[in-house]
């Protein structure tokens, strides 16, 4: 495809030198206009050294390619980092409701200031880090055990990978209903199940000391699969021989995958984890569809939830906004590292 597209440039540019004007019939020239300086010597000179510049960092067909990767390029520049510029601006002013357009003649960080000093932000910033950890790092473990547990060959291994990974295929709007179900108070599944030891029932969702970890554990029966997935895929890329050396040594089983089999699955866990990080931010939609509105119950409220509370229910769009920099600014720190440890190893 980008051969033909050199060679279509080659047939319709303009030639160079005598070819460019065309003979009259009486010997003079028809020119289309008045001629234009020839580029000089320097110009001539920087303009090659940039193409060269450009062709050794991003390849030959670099320039030539751009017909392809510009115009997106600049699409997501204007809506996606255009637009978070713009919400930046915006948590700088005292915008709110409809009133008027924001005034970006005066900025400050007023809005930073107040989230600081407001008891509900630290609440649910606090909330948010505890369900990113656990989240994370439950989801990991239990991936890793389902992982393990598919990759020693037990009975009816598609079965089961297709029933972990199920889940995962689900929507946060469906999950939040499912789990709803089972944490009704008067006839859910988990009040029943520990029913039968003789305790409960428990207000899943009502009482705040626990809802937040009810909804982790919820999260986590959801994402569980993917982190099984990846690590499944880890596991079949170890070569074999390094279980029969560790046989070999005297290793047990436990000893085996501790010593030798997990410290190769750096890589995977570095990956999942990312982007189970990335998923936990985006937990609003689960809360949302949990209880039907911007107010999640008590004790399980997080920044994503307060920021759209703020932004759309109270018309505090400035506050919002505030917040709406702060989730990316914890996107970043997470993401940020990985992109830098991916470029090192030579993966970007």
């Amino acid at each position: 495809m980008l051969d033909f597209y050199r060679r279509l440039y080659r047939t319709i540019r303009p030639s160079s030198g005598d070819d460019e004007s065309e003979v009259r019939a009486d010997g003079g020239v028809v020119s289309d206009g008045p001629a234009a300086d020839p580029p000089t010597e320097p110009d001539r000179d920087a303009t090659a050294r940039l193409k060269a510049a450009l062709d050794r960092r991003f390849g030959s067909d670099f320039m030539e390619s751009s017909i392809f990767w510009l115009p997106p390029f600049l699409l997501m520049g204007l809506f996606v980092y255009g637009a978070v510029i713009w919400n930046l601006l915006i948590s700088l002013t005292d915008y709110q409701r409809f009133e008027n357009a924001p005034d970006y003649s005066d900025l400050d960080f007023e809005m930073y200031t107040r989230a600081l000093a407001d008891s509900g932000f630290v609440d649910a910033a606090v909330n948010t880090l505890i369900l990113l950890v656990l989240f994370t790092a439950g989801t990991l473990v239990v991936g890793l055990l389902l992982a393990i547990l598919i990759d020693r060959g037990i009975r009816f291994e598609n079965s089961f990978r297709t029933v972990y990974l199920l889940p995962m295929s689900l929507s946060f709007v469906v999950t939040a209903q499912f789990w709803l179900w089972i944490y009704n108070y008067n006839n859910g599944i988990a009040n029943s199940v520990i029913g039968t030891f003789g305790l409960g029932p428990v207000s899943w969702l009502g009482n705040q000391d626990i809802v937040l970890y009810a909804i982790i554990f919820a999260l986590m029966w959801q994402f569980s699969g993917y982190a099984m997935v990846v690590y499944l895929a880890g596991l079949r890329a170890i070569p074999r021989e390094h279980y029969e050396a560790a046989k070999v040594d005297g290793a047990s089983t436990l000893k085996m995958y501790w010593r030798v089999i997990i410290p190769q699955l750096k890589g995977a866990t570095i990956s999942a984890a990312v982007v189970l990080m990335v998923f936990g931010m985006k937990a609003f939609d689960f809360l949302y569809s949990l209880v039907g509105g911007y107010r999640p119950p008590n004790g399980a409220d997080i920044l994503a939830t307060k920021m759209v509370r703020e932004a759309y229910a109270n018309l505090n769009w400035a506050y919002g906004s505030a917040i709406a920099i702060v989730l990316f600014a914890m996107a970043l720190g997470v993401i940020g590292p990985y992109l830098v440890y991916e470029y090192r190893r030579d993966n970007l």
